[in-house]
């Protein structure tokens, strides 16, 4: 159940005041004030309501922190304190009470802190019951010195209407908008944090990649050292070697993917293409992993269909990769994991999903992972959080979820490149990106 809208102790303390303030109202116009306003008062039902009322509202107020925490909760509060307030009116009066307008309280409550369907309902209870005290008011009180004021309750019957429905759509419509920036302001503070952090962890990638061109080179020139001064083949320089030239490779890559993204260089590229690459990259770094591809698009359909790309997208992908065929090592021993791929022409969308065999993900953290550092047994989450800044900065989207089977699901959804963008020059993309 969401979450209402000013949730704390001091939202709810304050709701309780307004209703604690229109009982002590009810009791003060019944006990002291009766005669000054010409109530027409029924004692014996009404201390009854009263008594009712006050044991119902000191309920409310012990519980006013779990009651009000939910809508259902404050809605029903809310409702109880409408038929308080119409069984107070009938018997003091009805229609011709002075303080029959004391029944918005509860409409303007629920118009600022519930959805709009509750002060709707609340005003549809209000308006039936003070029509149905309109038709059961007294003959007497509708003659006062020879006047008929029927047309007179009439028309504050007309007034309490246009009054309810001007609270119940302006004030809730400015409510909702307000949420709706709230929502907004947070969001946009959430994602200044977001790229602060990845700021920081560019800056620092930057610095570490500036540091390890120079050891790289030295170890280059020292091996190249050791198989001279070396008669033969040995197995270890051979493995020696092809660790230092993925680093080199990596470090290469790492800059060329440091200037697209300065250079906003995107391009468009087939799936196909998407496809192999991942499969090639993932026998070079990663050839232990045993990854199980589904295809359930026609096959000329991934020589066909396109994505907006760059030079982050394939790391962030293999990121993901790397993350599923680590967890299902802790599990089954073993890096399995299985990829599948659909085409959804219909709705521009290309749906890739990576799928690990681990213990999955707690539900506390998968609304955090991928856009925040989170302090966590396995890590900060930092290759998620640069995985889901390089596809949003796609247009593509990232999504976490647990696998009902076991194991954590990352779906990327893609949005398919029409035939005029998937067509345009390099330079063209170069220059401004390409626009789905």
């Amino acid at each position: 159940m969401a979450k209402i809208l000013g949730t704390s102790l001091q939202a709810a303390d304050q709701v309780a005041l307004l209703r604690t303030l229109g009982l002590l109202l009810q009791i003060g116009l019944t006990m002291f004030a009766a005669d000054t306003f010409g109530l027409s008062l029924q004692m014996e039902p009404l201390v009854h309501v009263l008594v009712l009322e006050v044991l119902y509202l000191s309920l409310t107020l012990a519980l006013r922190k779990p009651l009000f925490a939910k809508e259902r909760g404050l809605f029903i509060a809310l409702s109880l304190d409408t038929l308080f307030w119409i069984s107070w009116l009938h018997f003091s009066g009805g229609a011709t009470n002075a303080f029959i307008s004391l029944l918005l309280l509860p409409i303007a409550l629920a118009a600022v802190t519930l959805p709009i369907w509750a002060p709707w309902a609340l005003t549809a209870i209000s308006t039936l019951a003070y029509s149905l005290m309109i038709f059961t008011v007294p003959e007497s009180p509708m003659q006062h010195h020879g006047m008929d004021m029927s047309s007179h309750y009439l028309g504050m019957w007309f007034n309490f209407v246009i009054s309810a429905l001007v609270m119940t759509t302006s004030v809730a419509l400015i409510t909702k908008r307000m949420r709706r920036q709230d929502a907004q302001l947070a969001y946009m503070r959430e994602g200044q944090l977001r790229q602060e952090q990845l700021l920081a962890l560019g800056t620092a990638s930057a610095q570490m990649a500036h540091q390890l061109a120079t050891p790289l080179s030295s170890l280059r020139l020292l091996l190249d050292e050791v198989k001279e001064d070396m008669s033969g083949t040995s197995i270890t320089v051979v493995e020696m070697e092809t660790a230092l030239g993925r680093c080199e490779h990596t470090l290469a890559e790492l800059r060329l993917a440091t200037e697209s993204i300065r250079d906003r260089r995107q391009r468009p590229q087939k799936i196909a293409e998407l496809v192999d690459s991942l499969k090639q990259k993932t026998l070079l770094l990663m050839p232990q992993t045993e990854l199980n591809w589904l295809f359930t698009c026609a096959p000329e359909q991934l020589a066909e269909q396109s994505i907006l790309t760059d030079m982050s997208l394939t790391p962030a992908i293999m990121a993901l990769i790397e993350n599923a065929a680590r967890a299902s090592v802790e599990t089954l021993g073993a890096p399995q994991v299985d990829i599948s791929l659909d085409i959804v022409p219909s709705e521009d969308q290309i749906y890739l999903q990576i799928r690990d065999y681990g213990a999955g993900i707690a539900p506390s953290l998968l609304p955090q992972l991928g856009t925040l550092l989170i302090d966590s047994p396995k890590g900060l989450g930092v290759a998620l959080l640069l995985s889901h800044a390089s596809l949003e900065r796609l247009g593509a989207e990232l999504i976490l979820a647990n696998h009902p089977q076991g194991g954590t699901v990352a779906q990327i959804r893609f949005t398919i490149l029409k035939d005029k963008a998937a067509s345009l020059s390099p330079n063209i993309q170069a220059a401004g990106g390409v626009r789905s």
